[in-house]
Order: structure tokens, then C-alpha cells, then sequence
């Protein structure tokens, strides 16, 4: 049993004597389903959603998913605490899958945004 195990060489000698290395960089490569931004030419676009129940954020993600902008308004739903809670923790999940952000706007509005793009919580104030 001390021979039955093949060695493997990771690299095969080319011409020159030297090693060829045998792998694909797959962060240059472009797959079909990662467009980016689902606007067009690949601009991404800021869609208005409203929640009004937990059931319609199914249809709502796909957006997200697809590389747009969601300003979710949950005013509808924001006296059920049960629905608001997994509605937040749904979109954070999917956000953290996606490589994006989640932020509220406001009492019954929040942002989500889709991956290379971040929610700045710093406000921009006039000088008066």
C-alpha cells in the first residue's frame, strides 16, 4: 500500500526548463448573469418600492438582485413589528449576499443598495 499513491507534479516543464503555471484568473473573467447594473447601458437605477405586506418583498428583491437601487417604503407595515423585523433582516441578508448596503431614510423609508455601492450616514448640511 506504500506505492499504490501517483505524485502529481503541479507544474509541467515547458521548453525552457522553466515551470508553466496552469490556473485562470477567474477576477478578469466576465460571466453572463454578473451585468452589474441592470439599467441601460449598465447604469444602474433607482427603483421606488412599497411594502405592504411581508409577502411582496419576494418580488421586490429581484431588483436588488439585478444590481438596482431599492428606497423601500414601508409605511404599511411599520405598526407590525413581526413583518418589519424580517422584512429588515431580509434585505440586510440579501445586501450582505450581495456585497451592498442597508439604510433607513426617514421614520418608514429605507435604502438598499447592491453591491460597489455604500449608504453614507453622514448628512450634508447647508450653511445657514
Amino acid at each position: 500500500m506504500t506505492g499504490s499513491f501517483i505524485k502529481r507534479k503541479p507544474f509541467r516543464r515547458t521548453k525552457e526548463g522553466g515551470a508553466e503555471e496552469q490556473y485562470i484568473d477567474l477576477g478578469e473573467m466576465a460571466f453572463e448573469d454578473e451585468a452589474g447594473a441592470a439599467g441601460p447601458g449598465g447604469a444602474a437605477v433607482v427603483r421606488i418600492a412599497e411594502v405592504y405586506r411581508y409577502e411582496d418583498l419576494s418580488n421586490i428583491t429581484q431588483n436588488l438582485y439585478a444590481g438596482n437601487v431599492l428606497i423601500v417604503d414601508y409605511s404599511a407595515i411599520s405598526t407590525d413589528e413581526l413583518a418589519f423585523k424580517r422584512m429588515v433582516n431580509d434585505l440586510k441578508s440579501i445586501a450582505k449576499d450581495t456585497g451592498g448596503d442597508v439604510a433607513g431614510l426617514g421614520k418608514e423609508m429605507l435604502i438598499a443598495t447592491p453591491g460597489g455601492m455604500r449608504v453614507d450616514r453622514n448628512k450634508i448640511k447647508g450653511a445657514f
